[in-house]
């Protein structure tokens, strides 16, 4: 199950069944959790740690320094779950001692090819970033948020949970829960219906969630104004206590 070109230094800590390519390399300090597979030519560095049933294919480079001009060689970590496709050419790279130490990723996420996760970046479970999108650093991407192909994120964003930005975004603030973005620069146009439709909310939610929209972008609140009319407008389930959260955190603001 291992190719005898590949490279694989004695430290590594692999499962059994982990398949790995000709010519892939995993460096030390790498721990590869069972049901992996690794294809052809891809790289791996450590200190990395990666979970179950995590699919790299063919040209990644997993877990090497970060891009930044004040690391200086220290020991950080890229964290990976389980359940991820990582497509071709996608590049990770570990953190940095001036934020967390660690990039992270989560569980189920679909990364297509070409995709750049930079250092101290975060990104939770069941999200979805298409073909050449780019996270500078210390980015936060929350669960079940797409990113439509070459869409690029300025570093210290986040994006919310359920947001959709659409392909060629340029977001350089906070794209608020539920919100779908576009444009150069990014701007809101709406709520993400159709995805929350099929994540199972209840009409009652999705008439909430666009009543949240209307007041954090239609009434020309201050986002202090429609914060307290969001907390009057919650529900008995909490719809909106995630969306609240993420605004009383925002410190780049919001999207507008």
């Amino acid at each position: 199950m291992i190719h005898p070109t590949a490279i694989i230094d004695s430290t590594a800590r692999i499962a059994p069944d982990v398949r790995i390519g000709a010519y892939a390399i995993i460096e030390a300090n790498v721990t590869i959790g069972a049901g992996c597979t690794i294809a052809p030519h891809v790289v791996i560095q450590g200190p990395t740690i990666i979970g179950e049933n995590n699919h790299f294919f063919q040209f990644g480079s997993i877990g090497a320094a970060p891009q930044d001009k004040k690391y200086a060689g220290e020991s950080t970590q890229l964290i990976i779950g389980n359940n991820n496709t990582f497509r071709e050419n996608v590049t990770i790279n570990r953190g940095t001692v001036q934020d967390l130490g660690k990039t992270v990723i989560g569980d189920d996420n679909w990364v297509m090819a070409g995709v750049h996760i930079a250092h101290d970046c975060i990104i939770g479970n069941h999200c979805i970033l298409a073909n050449a999108t780019a996270l500078a650093g210390h980015v936060i991407i929350h669960d079940w948020s797409i990113l439509g192909g070459y869409s690029l994120v300025h570093q210290f964003c986040q994006i919310g949970e359920h947001s959709f930005c659409g392909m060629g975004s340029v977001i350089n603030q906070d794209v608020p829960n539920f919100v779908v973005v576009s444009g150069n620069i990014a701007r809101p146009r709406g709520i993400n219906l159709e995805g929350l439709k099929r994540r199972g909310f209840t009409r009652e939610q999705l008439n909430l969630v666009k009543k949240a929209y209307r007041t954090l972008y239609r009434t020309g609140n201050r986002l202090e104004q429609a914060l307290q009319e969001l907390e009057l407008l919650n529900d008995d389930l909490g719809t909106l206590d995630s969306l609240s959260l993420f605004l009383k955190n925002s410190e780049r603001g919001i999207v507008r």
